[in-house]
């Protein structure tokens, strides 16, 4: 499941730098999340730090992206490699 993020957002910026995938970006008017990088945080931490930081809690899971822990796991690991091939490079 990835997550969205509200048009209840009052761009607090507290949630872009928690995020360890960089799935949060600013918008035209508000935060979103890249549904294709977010892990709900799963291999990084025990929840979604984004809605841990969120002061107006408006970071509900995307209806429209819904996956199960393995499928998480799996763009975790799929993101991961990303990262170390860029890295080489």
């Amino acid at each position: 499941m990835a997550l969205i993020i509200t048009d209840e957002c009052i761009n607090c910026d507290v949630c872009e730098p928690e995020c360890p995938n960089d799935a949060i970006y600013m918008g035209v008017a508000i935060y979103e999340i890249d549904p294709h990088k977010c892990t709900e945080c799963v291999g990084h931490f025990d929840e979604p730090q984004c809605v841990q930081v969120c002061p107006v809690s408006c970071i509900p899971v995307n209806p429209q992206h819904l996956e199960d822990k393995e499928t998480l796991w799996q763009k975790y690991r799929r993101l991961q490699q990303s990262a170390a091939v860029a890295t080489k490079v």
